[in-house]
C-alpha cells in the first residue's frame, strides 16, 4: 500500500511538473512557430496555433538583414564583457567583505546592502545625467560600466565564501601565501557553481535590457537586439513573421547557455540557501 502510494505521489509530481513546463514553454513554442506564418497570419482571428502553410523565408529574411545580425553581435559581446567584468569585481568585493577586517567594514557592509532596495527606475534620470557629463553616450562602455558593480551579486558570492572552512586560509597564510595568492589560487577555483549563477543573472540582465540602451545610445552600429526588435516593430510592424523570427533568433543564445550549464545552475540554487 506504501509502495502504492509513493508510486502515485511520483506519478502526481510528474505530470504537475511536465504540466508547468508546457505553461511556460508555450509562449516561447509559438513565438518560433509564428516565424513561418505569413504576416497576416501572425495575429489573425480565430486564432491558429500552427500556420496554414509553413514559410522559411521570414527567418531566411531576418538573417539576411545586417543590421540584425550585428545587433547580436555586438550585444553578445557586451553580454559576455559585462558578465566577466560583473564577476570579477563583485567577487572581489565579496572575499574582502567576507575575510578581511578593516575599520568601517559593517557601516560600508549596509550601505552596499541598502542599495539593493533602491529600484533601478528610481535612479535612472540621475545616471543618464552622470554618464551624459562623463560624455559616454552612444559607446559601449556606457552599456557595460554603470551596472556591473551588483549588491546583491555582492551579497549572494560572499554568503558562500563565509562557507568555505577558515582553514584553508590559515594553511596559506602559514605557507607564506598572500591575500591575492588566496583569493585566486582557493577561492576562485571553488566559485564554479556560485560564478555560473551570477554571470548567467548579468549576461540575462545585459541581454534583455531595453530602457537603458534607447537612453543612451543612438548610433545604429551600437544598438542592442531589444532596441533593434524595438525598432523593427515600429518601423515594420505589419511584418509580424519577420518579427516572431528574430525574437525568437534572439532568444537561441540564452536558451543554448542555459542548456550547457543548467547542472551548475541548479547546484548554484542549492547552495543559495546557505547562511
Amino acid at each position: 500500500m506504501n509502495n502504492n502510494k509513493a508510486l502515485f505521489g511520483k506519478i502526481v509530481l510528474h505530470a504537475a511538473g511536465i504540466l508547468v513546463a508546457c505553461i511556460a514553454l508555450f509562449p516561447l513554442l509559438w513565438m518560433a512557430i509564428a516565424g513561418f506564418k505569413a504576416k497576416t497570419e501572425v495575429l489573425s482571428t480565430p486564432f491558429r496555433f500552427f500556420p496554414e502553410r509553413w514559410l522559411v523565408g521570414n527567418y531566411i529574411s531576418i538573417l539576411q538583414d545586417n543590421m540584425f545580425l550585428k545587433s547580436m553581435i555586438i550585444t553578445f559581446g557586451g553580454a559576455v564583457l559585462f558578465a566577466a567584468l560583473s564577476l570579477a569585481i563583485n567577487a572581489s568585493a565579496a572575499y574582502v567583505f567576507a575575510r578581511l577586517e578593516f575599520r568601517f567594514k559593517r557601516v560600508l557592509w549596509v550601505y552596499v546592502i541598502m542599495t539593493m532596495f533602491i529600484p533601478g527606475m528610481a535612479i535612472l534620470v540621475t545616471s543618464f545625467i552622470v554618464v551624459t557629463k562623463l560624455q559616454m553616450l552612444d559607446t559601449l562602455a556606457v552599456l557595460v560600466l554603470p551596472g556591473v558593480a551588483s549588491a546583491g551579486h555582492m551579497f549572494f558570492i560572499r554568503q558562500f565564501y563565509l562557507n568555505i572552512p577558515l582553514a584553508l586560509e590559515e594553511a596559506a597564510l602559514i605557507d607564506g601565501a598572500g591575500r591575492f595568492k588566496i583569493f585566486t589560487h582557493i577561492f576562485l577555483p571553488m566559485s564554479y557553481p556560485v560564478f555560473v549563477i551570477v554571470g548567467i543573472g548579468s549576461y540575462l540582465g545585459y541581454w534583455n535590457s531595453f530602457v537603458w540602451p534607447t537612453m543612451t545610445v543612438t548610433n545604429v552600429n551600437l544598438f542592442q537586439i531589444m532596441q533593434y526588435l524595438a525598432t523593427f516593430r515600429s518601423e515594420r510592424g505589419t511584418e509580424m513573421g519577420m518579427l516572431m523570427a528574430g525574437s525568437s533568433l534572439a532568444a537561441v543564445p540564452t536558451i543554448v547557455l542555459f542548456l550547457i550549464f543548467q547542472k551548475y545552475i541548479i547546484r548554484g540554487i542549492k547552495i543559495s540557501g546557505l547562511k
